[in-house]
């Protein structure tokens, strides 16, 4: 259900029974609500929004899911101000309200979304997928995991491979869009903080691209459009984005998140997974099998004119940019020591990624 509704609750812990009953009165799927308890979801899931489990009492005669997970805007002004100027919580919206009951990938069952003309406040209301199991990003994902993941990836990027469709989505913003050529300014005004915290803990190569990267930033964007073979990507491939199992069926993965995506290569999505949910010593034992898998789904699910040397180059091009983005969000509020560990995960593991393939040798065609 997507219909506007006013009142839309800024966090989770204003999500009432009146509330609820409004939003579901023509739902024939959720009955009469008696009572509502609010329970926040594990520390450091969310760093940019707010997740917590909602559970539900019916009236006597009514019935409906016994919970739902509630997505609501971050508790911190700073992130709230990042994703409102991304449009992150918006695209989201979007997703679930046009294309998420569409596309070659399990994702939950939206009950009801909304969103302001910005996309603040926000909320969704997502089935929760019962006993599923999802990977600790921290402690990295395994070789089987990642093999799945894979899977989906390409299954989702030969679906919309410079389609008609994909270009219909007018809200789906294309990888030089105007917000982000403005994250120039953004790191530019972090960069000297990152450097003085993090030097220490990342390979000096990579720092040192840093900044002529920076300058060269907004075109860089154009020259990715420029290169074709476009697709649509969700752009927040990491471990925890991802459920195993549980009640959406045995060896079926369902895919959360969709506050990023946008219309850019595939292989970034690849890029991402390997390069921040797996540590760097089993990502660099298994890559090149799983490049070689990706590229073959692709193929075997239709896509053409794509060579694995040319996955294998703007793979390594990736690296570089997302390692550049995380200056863009660190220093972004975790909330917790969970939060800050998973951060130290991202920022540490894609600097090394783009080391290990010396992406700075993109800055040449940027």
């Amino acid at each position: 259900m997507t219909t506007n509704t006013p009142g839309i609750p800024a966090h989770t812990s204003d999500i009432s029974v009146a509330w609820l009953n409004s939003v579901f009165e023509a739902h024939h799927q959720v009955g009469t609500i008696d009572q509502v308890r609010i329970e926040t979801m594990g520390e450091g899931v969310g760093i940019l929004g707010e997740v917590a489990r909602v559970h539900l009492t019916y009236a006597p005669g009514q019935t409906g899911p016994t919970t739902m997970v509630a997505k609501c805007q971050s508790l911190f002004p700073e992130n709230i101000f990042i994703s409102e100027v991304m449009g992150f919580y918006l695209r989201e919206v979007n997703f679930y309200r046009q294309l998420a009951s569409t596309i070659p990938m399990r994702v939950p069952k939206p009950y009801f979304v909304d969103s302001g003309p910005t996309g603040v406040p926000f909320v969704l209301l997502l089935e929760e997928i019962h006993g599923a199991r999802m990977i600790d990003q921290v402690t990295g994902a395994t070789l089987d995991d990642c093999e799945q993941i894979v899977d989906v990836g390409a299954a989702l990027h030969a679906h919309f491979w410079e389609s008609p469709d994909l270009y219909a989505l007018d809200w789906l913003p294309p990888w030089n869009n105007p917000a982000y050529k403005g994250a120039k300014d953004l790191v530019a005004a972090k960069i000297d903080a990152f450097k003085s915290a993090w030097r220490d803990r990342i390979p000096a190569d990579a720092l040192a691209w840093m900044d002529p990267y920076t300058a060269v930033y907004p075109e860089s964007l154009d020259w990715w459009v420029e290169q074709g073979n476009v697709t649509l990507s969700h752009t927040d491939f990491r471990a925890e984005n991802f459920l195993f199992g549980g009640s959406a069926g045995v060896g079926t993965v369902t895919t959360l998140d969709f506050q990023v995506m946008t219309r850019h290569v595939g292989v970034w999505d690849i890029a991402n997974f390997l390069g921040m949910s797996v540590t760097t010593e089993n990502r660099r034992d298994w890559e090149p099998a799983l490049l070689r898998r990706y590229h073959a789904a692709l193929l075997a699910n239709g896509v053409t004119n794509y060579d694995f040397e040319r996955c294998v180059r703007d793979y390594r091009y990736c690296t570089l940019q997302q390692a550049w983005a995380q200056i863009a969000i660190s220093d972004v509020d975790p909330g917790n020591d969970r939060g800050r560990a998973l951060l130290d995960a991202m920022v540490t593991r894609s600097f090394q990624n783009a080391s290990d393939h010396n992406a700075g040798e993109a800055l040449e065609a940027f």
